[in-house]
């Protein structure tokens, strides 16, 4: 089991959320450029998102270096960045990395309903050492989350077919975490009441 070194946490929130930040940043900036590489035009988005995802393995790997420590959830980000970013640039169509996101948050959905169907709340295997709970808190937590997971999924399948990429760009940096923020920060009660810390054993009514 791998065992993590402690780090600087602004560092850390640097490395996590710097390149998002970045790619909002530099979009806005030359959203309405276009270059000529080999015979072919690449408007501003494509060419961000071909600077993105070498920035983000690199934050990663600079993280990982720091902590030693790396997560399954960080290794599939990567590798459906990898991916789809890569389909984005190679042929010339933003639109697959629109789609990263709702795969992304789907999958996260699925995982976590497939552990729910299994009377699991798999969501312990990733923050367990973070959040000490009961077994019964952790599948109270894993079917909310699960469920606004399927809500990001859903509104950003809404969002990049219906509205600009500005616009998306916007939601998908900025709206999207701020909802998971949220939907995290509205469980105080329940990580109160089920944590293991403060004595909670499961039996403080029926899992909601």
């Amino acid at each position: 089991m791998q065992v993590e070194k402690p780090v600087n946490p602004w560092l850390r929130q640097a490395l996590e959320l710097g390149p998002p930040i970045l790619f909002f940043l530099a979009y806005m900036r030359f959203q309405d450029a276009s270059w000529t590489i080999g015979g072919r035009d690449y408007d501003g988005f494509i060419l961000v998102t071909a600077g993105f995802v070498p920035l983000l393995l690199l934050s990663m790997a600079v993280l990982w270096k720091l902590t030693g420590k790396i997560s399954r959830l960080q290794v599939f980000t990567a590798v459906m960045v990898v991916v789809f970013g890569g389909l984005t640039v190679w042929l010339n169509d933003e639109r697959f990395f629109k789609m990263k996101t709702t795969l992304v948050y789907g999958f996260f959905a699925v995982t976590l309903g497939i552990g729910l169907l299994r009377g699991q709340g798999w969501l312990k295997v990733l923050m367990g050492e973070m959040l000490p709970m009961t077994d019964r808190g952790w599948l109270i937590l894993s079917r909310r989350i699960a469920l606004a997971f399927a809500v990001m999924a859903v509104a950003n399948e809404v969002v990049w077919r219906t509205q600009s990429t500005e616009f998306w760009v916007t939601f998908e940096t900025f709206g999207l975490p701020a909802f998971l923020f949220a939907a995290f920060m509205a469980q105080a009660k329940l990580l109160e009441r089920e944590s293991l810390s403060a004595g909670g054993d499961g039996t403080g009514g029926p899992a909601a």
